[in-house]
């Protein structure tokens, strides 16, 4: 076990091995000074003597104690444990020292033909079972800091677990609910123009799909990402609406690089087309900006007379994934002539964080 990294580490905690070495090293010095002070009342060679018998005792002492440390472990390994395996660590450090100090004394007296065993329990023996305790109480504190540490970190991955597949059930929602509108839409086209006209919208909606998939694994993409798909969606209902749908993009630049949820604008396009009625007397602007760090959509509100279905989807994913990802909200805008959503603009430090605190 002490030549032993790995289970030094697992039993322990951490590799105690120089911690040990030292640790003899220092508790000898201090047994002797505090029993015999042998290096101010001796000349060196005798002391070093008197030193090495100080150092034997505590090698005895230290070693056991040590692997009763690692016997109760195995023992008791969970945290409901601790008090009843404290109690017995000191119990068998009270028993570890009066033995090896008991047995030590009948060694030494007789290889010297002295007397080693006449001082009393509270000269001898207490002090050592203090100081014992207390370099035990090392081994007990970073042992309890490193369970909790690791404890923490299991709990916060398996809470990231549920964040995780919650975002998953969310895309996957998101992708049947864009599939569902296009559908409809793709159904109108049949009704109300040629077989070409559907071929040709198809062929565009599979190019839409392959962004899809290509982002379907993602939390975040950028808003240049977004931004291209968004434009391909819009391309698409083109070809079903012309000129009546109209587009104003006011996006610089320097947001391009922010991150944003992946078909989140898209969706929010597809809500002010699907509720509002958009035809040669009536067109449909769409108005796409940023400002103070938020994506804003508006419409000018033409509802239509008759109910269009719906799936009760898309703000609320939307939502519930920004809550998730990043714990910001979308906030809606809706009064008597318009309609306006806006969502956060996100640095690309939210996805990084996002990913440390799910996978480490």
């Amino acid at each position: 076990m002490f030549v032993n990294r790995e289970k030094r580490i697992t039993y322990l905690g951490f590799n105690d091995f120089w911690f040990t070495v030292v640790g003899i090293i220092f508790l000898s010095f201090i047994t002797d000074y505090l029993f015999n002070r042998s290096f101010l009342r001796f000349p060196f060679g005798e002391a070093l003597v008197y030193w090495s018998i100080s150092l034997f005792f505590t090698i005895c002492n230290w070693l056991i104690i040590r692997n009763v440390i690692i016997l109760l472990r195995k023992q008791f390994t969970h945290f409901k444990d601790v008090g009843k395996r404290l109690i017995l660590l000191f119990l068998a450090i009270v028993a570890t020292v009066i033995l090896v100090d008991f047995t030590g004394n009948k060694i030494l007296s007789f290889i010297f033909n002295r007397d080693y065993g006449s001082q009393s329990f509270y000269r001898v023996r207490l002090p050592v079972i203090i100081i014992s305790t207390m370099t035990m109480a090392i081994y007990e504190a970073i042992y309890y800091y490193i369970r909790l540490k690791k404890t923490i970190i299991e709990e916060e991955q398996a809470k990231q677990a549920i964040v995780q597949a919650e975002l998953d059930a969310l895309k996957n929602q998101a992708q049947p609910h864009f599939l569902f509108n296009t559908l409809n839409t793709l159904r109108d086209i049949i009704e109300q123009n040629s077989k070409e006209d559907a071929v040709e919208f198809v062929d565009k909606l599979s190019n839409v799909y392959r962004f899809i998939l290509e982002s379907g694994n993602a939390n975040l993409i950028s808003l240049a990402q977004e931004l291209k798909f968004a434009k391909s969606y819009i391309h698409i209902q083109r070809e079903r609406f012309g000129k009546n749908l109209k587009m104003e993009w006011s996006i610089p630049d320097t947001n391009l690089d922010n991150m944003i949820v992946p078909m989140s604008l898209q969706l929010l396009l597809e809500n002010a087309i699907k509720h509002n009625v958009i035809s040669k007397a009536k067109p449909l602007t769409i108005y796409v900006e940023v400002e103070d760090s938020r994506l804003i959509v508006t419409n000018k509100k033409q509802p239509k007379s008759t109910k269009i279905p719906s799936t009760k989807v898309g703000l609320k994913n939307i939502e519930k994934r920004y809550h998730l990802i990043s714990g910001k909200s979308i906030k809606i805008k809706n009064d008597d002539n318009h309609f306006s959503i806006s969502i956060p603009l996100l640095r690309s430090s939210v996805l990084k964080n996002y990913d440390e605190r799910t996978y480490n």
